[in-house]
């Protein structure tokens, strides 16, 4: 892409090749590395880090001192909050590399993640789920899920414009925020039907 579809403050470092869609902001101090893929419409706060083989969606955004690692894919609408860190090996050590075999990780689309979180490699996290400010994420996360905590436990389901949800005996309930949406419940799983 030509730089001028999207907007690099002059202290960021953009290594060539990268894609970077229309729209895209990226500010003070980040770093993307040749090879990364970012759609349109994203923002990067300051202090970002985007490794080589990262890919992010359309409408992403990172806030502040994120590092996005090789290996991690963002699908649209992806919000990572400020500070919060993947990972992208399990086991780690310094004087033993592994030479860029990393773990994937897979966060789906309308995915939101707080301040601070942990998410561990080889993950993937269900579309529209809400990881909460300081969670640690050590397995995958069904859609719609609110998780919480240290490690990250299930406590409760949030529609798409991320707002709780609470089911009525029927297991339905309906968002009367931004997203009117309906939502069943039904084994344990959340979908929107309307």
């Amino acid at each position: 892409m030509n730089e001028k579809d999207y907007f690099a403050h002059p202290t960021a470092i953009i290594d060539d090749p990268v894609e970077i869609g229309s729209g895209t902001k990226i500010w003070h101090f980040s770093h993307v590395m040749k090879g990364a893929k970012i759609g349109v419409n994203c923002s990067f706060g300051q202090n970002v880090f985007v490794a080589s083989r990262v890919v992010i969606g359309n409408n992403c955004k990172i806030q502040n001192n994120v590092s996005i690692y090789d290996l991690v894919t963002l699908e649209d609408n992806v919000f990572c909050g400020p500070s919060m860190v993947f990972t992208n090996d399990m086991n780690p050590r310094a004087g033993f590399p592994k030479g860029g075999v990393w773990i994937p990780t897979l966060v789906r689309k309308g995915a939101s993640i707080g301040a601070n979180a942990t998410i561990v490699c080889g993950v993937t996290l269900g579309r529209h789920c809400f990881i909460g400010a300081g969670a640690l994420i050590h397995k995958d996360v069904k859609e719609f899920a609110l998780m919480v905590g240290v490690p990250a436990r299930q406590i409760g389901w949030m529609c798409e414009c991320g707002e709780r949800l609470e089911f009525n005996e029927n297991g339905l309930a309906v968002c009367d925020k931004r997203c009117k949406g309906t939502y069943k419940l039904e084994n344990d799983e959340v979908r929107r039907i309307a």
